[in-house]
C-alpha cells in the first residue's frame, strides 16, 4: 500500500473517531423543557425549564429564556429528579463476585486505614452504566476487610479515571465494629471452642489498643508540627498518619454496625473517644435502639432495606420499616444498597422503606439531600438548584416504581446515553437479523 493510500485510510479513521466522540457523553449547553421538576429542597415546580450549562445548573424556574444556542431536551411533561446518592456499595471495586480475580475491595492485613478505595476502582466497571440509567448518579464504594480496611470514596458515576470520578473529594473511614455476638448464620459454637465473649473483649482491646496508639502518634505528630526545633521529626507510620484526621476531625469516621447490643457499644465508644464527626452504617437493628441513636446526633446509611429480619421472632417486614422508624424517633437517615452488582436496587430499596412508614418524599430526600448532607456536599449535591452540580434525570414518573422508564441522564454536566449492556443485550435480540434465524443447511463432509 502506497503512503498516499495509508494517509486515506489514516484520515478516514480520523473522521469516523471524530464522528463517533460528537455522539458520546458531552458537556454543554443544555435546556430541559416543559418538565415536572422536583427540588427537594424547595418543593415541586409542576412546569419549568432547567438550563445546564459546563457541569452546572444555571437557571430553573417557570419563567427561565432559553439561551439560543441551547441544545433543547422537551421533556413533554415527565419528572426530573436530582440523582440519587447510595451511601453503602462496592461498586467499580467488584465485577464478578464469585470470582476472586475480579474482586478489589480488601488489603492484606486486618489494620490498613491508608488505603484509598478510589485507586481500585475500575471507571469501566460493566455495573457503572447498569447503575446510572437507573437513576443512581454518586455512590459511596468502601473497602472491607479487617478491623479498618482503608477510607470509603464518594464517586460520581462517569469518568475515564477514578480522579475525574471522585465526588467532592469525600473520603470515610471505615471501622467494623466488633461484634458482641455471632454474625447470623455463623457456624461457630461453644463446643468449638469459641467464646462469643471473650472474642469481643480481645477485639475491642484490640480497637482500644489501635486508637490509644493513634492518638498518641496525633500529640507527638502535633506537637513536632507546632515547634520542631530541637525535636526529632516523629516516624512516618501510615496507619496512623491516616487515622489522624479523624481524630483531627478532618475526615469523619464510618462505623459498620448492625446489631442492637453492638449499636448501643458503638455510641458508647464514640461518646468516650470524643469523636464528633461519625456516622454509621448498615444499623439494620437501628429501629430497635433509634431514640439513643437520636438522642446521640449520630447519622446513619440504614440499609439494605430490601433484606430479611435479623431474628426470626421479627415481623417479616422489619428490615423494610427500619429507616422509617429511625426517622419518626429524630435519626437522620440516608439510604444504602450495600450491594456491589445490583446498586441499580437503590430506588427500590427507597420505595420500600417509603411504603413502610418512611412516606415518599423522606424516602426521596434520604437517598438525595439528606445523603449530601451527611457527606458534607451537599453545595453540589442532592436537589435541583442553581449553581449546583448538573447530576439529575428526566424520567416518566416515579423513580420508586418498576415501570417507570429514564428517558435522559445527567452527570457533571455530561449528558449520557441511556444504554448498558443489558440494554444493548435486549435490543439485539429484539431486533434479531431475520438472515441469521434461517436454518443452516449442514454439508456433508469431504471425504
Amino acid at each position: 500500500m502506497n503512503l498516499s493510500a495509508l494517509l486515506l485510510l489514516a484520515a478516514s479513521l480520523f473522521v469516523q473517531r471524530v464522528d463517533q466522540d460528537a455522539s458520546g457523553p458531552k458537556q454543554g449547553t443544555y435546556a430541559i423543557t416543559n418538565a415536572r421538576i422536583e427540588t427537594v429542597s424547595d418543593g415541586v415546580l409542576e412546569q419549568g425549564t432547567i438550563i445546564i450549562e459546563g457541569d452546572r445548573i444555571t437557571a430553573l424556574g417557570a419563567d427561565v429564556t432559553v439561551p439560543a444556542h441551547a441544545t433543547v431536551i422537551d421533556a413533554g411533561g415527565q419528572h426530573v429528579y436530582p440523582g440519587m446518592i447510595d451511601t453503602g456499595t462496592q461498586l467499580g471495586l467488584v465485577e464478578i463476585g464469585s470470582v476472586n480475580e475480579t474482586n478489589d475491595t480488601n488489603e492484606i492485613g486486618d489494620l490498613t486505614p491508608q488505603m484509598d478505595a478510589l485507586t481500585a476502582v475500575n471507571p469501566n466497571a460493566v455495573a457503572i452504566p447498569v447503575t446510572r440509567v437507573s437513576g443512581v448518579t454518586t455512590v459511596i464504594s468502601e473497602p472491607s476487610g479487617g478491623l479498618f480496611p482503608g477510607m470509603a470514596a464518594a464517586i460520581n458515576l462517569y469518568g475515564y479515571t477514578p480522579e475525574q470520578m471522585t465526588a467532592g473529594g469525600v473520603r470515610l473511614m471505615v471501622l467494623e465494629f466488633p461484634r458482641k455476638s455471632p454474625p447470623r448464620f455463623s457456624f461457630r459454637s461453644q463446643d468449638d471452642g469459641d467464646d462469643p465473649e471473650k472474642r469481643y473483649r480481645e477485639a475491642m482491646d484490640k480497637l482500644n489498643e489501635v486508637w490509644d496508639r493513634a492518638e498518641l502518634h496525633h500529640r507527638i505528630a502535633s506537637s513536632w508540627e507546632e515547634d520542631p526545633s530541637g525535636k526529632k521529626k516523629p516516624e512516618y507510620v501510615p496507619e496512623m498518619a491516616a487515622l489522624r484526621n479523624v481524630i483531627r476531625g478532618d475526615m469523619p469516621l464510618m462505623i459498620r454496625v448492625n446489631a442492637a447490643q453492638d449499636i448501643e457499644a458503638a455510641i458508647e465508644w464514640v461518646k468516650d473517644r470524643g469523636l464528633e464527626h461519625v456516622v454509621f452504617s448498615g444499623v439494620s437493628e437501628g429501629w430497635r435502639v433509634a431514640d439513643k441513636l437520636a438522642a446521640a446526633g449520630i447519622p446513619v446509611f440504614a440499609g439494605p432495606v430490601l433484606a430479611t429480619p435479623t431474628r426470626n421472632s421479627d415481623r417479616f417486614d422489619k428490615a423494610y420499616a427500619n429507616a422509617g422508624l429511625m426517622s419518626q424517633a429524630g435519626v437522620t437517615v440516608a439510604l444504602r444498597s450495600g450491594e456491589s452488582e445490583n446498586v441499580r436496587n437503590l430506588p427500590f430499596n427507597a420505595g420500600f422503606a417509603a411504603a413502610y412508614g418512611m412516606g415518599r418524599e423522606d424516602a426521596l430526600r434520604a437517598v438525595t439531600l439528606t445523603a449530601a448532607e451527611v457527606l458534607g456536599i451537599e453545595d453540589d449535591y442532592g436537589s435541583l438548584e442553581v449553581g449546583k452540580k448538573a447530576n439529575l434525570f428526566v424520567a416518566t414518573g416515579d423513580p420508586f416504581e418498576p415501570k417507570t422508564q429514564i428517558t435522559a441522564l445527567f452527570i457533571d454536566g455530561f449528558n449520557l446515553p441511556i444504554t448498558n449492556r443489558q440494554i444493548e443485550l435486549y435490543e439485539e435480540f429484539l431486533d434479531r437479523d431475520e438472515g441469521r434465524r434461517a436454518p443452516v443447511p449442514v454439508l456433508p463432509a469431504d471425504n
